[in-house]
């Protein structure tokens, strides 16, 4: 969600040991002539980070800018603080005809996630999290909505009353949707995929921490993702090594409605309570906006969210607990350097 927190993703370029083990079959002419070519734009309320091996400076930067058009693509339809975008006119009409096919595939999308979480990931929290949200800005009373406004609030939150039909989309009255949580990630895979239609085969886009990684590093190794220490930011918990894969970490100590309420700013939709179980949540999957959408989920579901991820196959995840106790998925390792 535009509320959620992405950890900082320290992309690290080394060759190691097992690295070069399991990859030494692959040959190395494939990128010895590449060359690294990376920009960085603010877009979607974030830093978003595109890099590529090329060959070719005028075809990777080319390349380059035409990914970047996939995710201001993404963010002209889902930004919660554009005016025309789509989300925008939605959440004010309650109904949109002719629906982007984009837009309508992150709907239909969010609802599996839905589905399979039981309701912990909701893109129709927006009513509870503006609730929260009023109540810590300037004006507000900095103290929790009480039990009754919560109660009340939470009958507008219900994925299973978002209608979607021929390429029209309905919302029951007052009921409103949130895609910070997913719209990322779905905006980082469509930039990998524009990247391989140009023939890029190397690289890698970072959107906030939303990060699908491609191919090789220029070492002709995986790419080395490191998970920030929370409570040092400059060490890693871990280092990922991954290769055609994409990772994605919610958490709840960089933002806060106040950082004196120390409020998280992820709230369950199930409960409108604010969530504390954890302190982040990492996820492994193939696609960006399965790491996204679920490593919220995950944190909104704390230890038993590690047990729905070994229902899914291709899916990892790392915890931190609010005691500061490491939980991974039984296959987590296998990605950790």
């Amino acid at each position: 969600m535009n509320l959620k927190t992405i950890l900082f993703f320290l992309v690290i370029v080394l060759l190691s040991t097992y690295a070069a083990t399991v990859f030494d079959d692959q040959n190395p002419d494939e990128t010895a002539l590449s060359i690294p070519f990376s920009e960085t734009r603010s877009v979607m309320g974030t830093t978003v980070t595109i890099k590529v091996l090329d060959t070719n400076e005028a075809h990777a930067l080319e390349s380059i800018d035409r990914a970047f058009d996939e995710i201001y693509h993404v963010d002209e339809l889902m930004s919660s603080y554009k005016n025309d975008s789509e989300l925008t006119i939605l959440n004010t009409q309650g109904h949109l005809d002719d629906a982007d096919p984009d837009f309508v595939y992150v709907l239909e999308r969010s609802k599996y996630y839905s589905v399979i979480s039981d309701g912990a990931f909701d893109v129709t929290i927006k009513p509870i999290l503006d609730l929260w949200g009023a109540k810590y800005s300037p004006g507000g009373t900095y103290m929790p909505p009480t039990t009754d406004e919560i109660n009340e609030t939470l009958q507008l939150v219900d994925y299973s009353r978002i209608t979607i039909e021929d390429g029209s989309i309905s919302l029951q009255p007052n009921m409103s949707v949130i895609l910070g949580g997913i719209a990322k990630g779905y905006s980082v895979d469509r930039a990998i995929e524009s990247l391989k239609l140009d023939g890029i085969t190397n690289g890698f886009v970072n959107a906030g921490g939303d990060g699908r990684f491609i191919g090789l590093n220029e070492e002709n190794a995986p790419w080395i993702i490191g998970l920030q220490n929370p409570d040092k930011d400059e060490e890693a918990v871990t280092r990922m090594a991954l290769s055609d894969m994409a990772v994605a970490t919610s958490g709840n100590y960089e933002r806060y409605f106040s950082d004196a309420a120390k409020v998280s700013h992820i709230s369950d939709p199930r409960t409108g309570y604010s969530v504390q179980e954890l302190i982040s949540a990492t996820v492994i999957a193939d696609t960006a906006i399965d790491a996204d959408a679920l490593a919220t989920a995950v944190f909104v579901l704390g230890e038993d969210g590690v047990e729905m991820i070994k229902g899914l196959e291709g899916v990892e995840c790392l915890i931190i607990t609010d005691d500061k106790r490491i939980i991974r998925s039984s296959g987590f390792g296998e990605y950790e350097v």
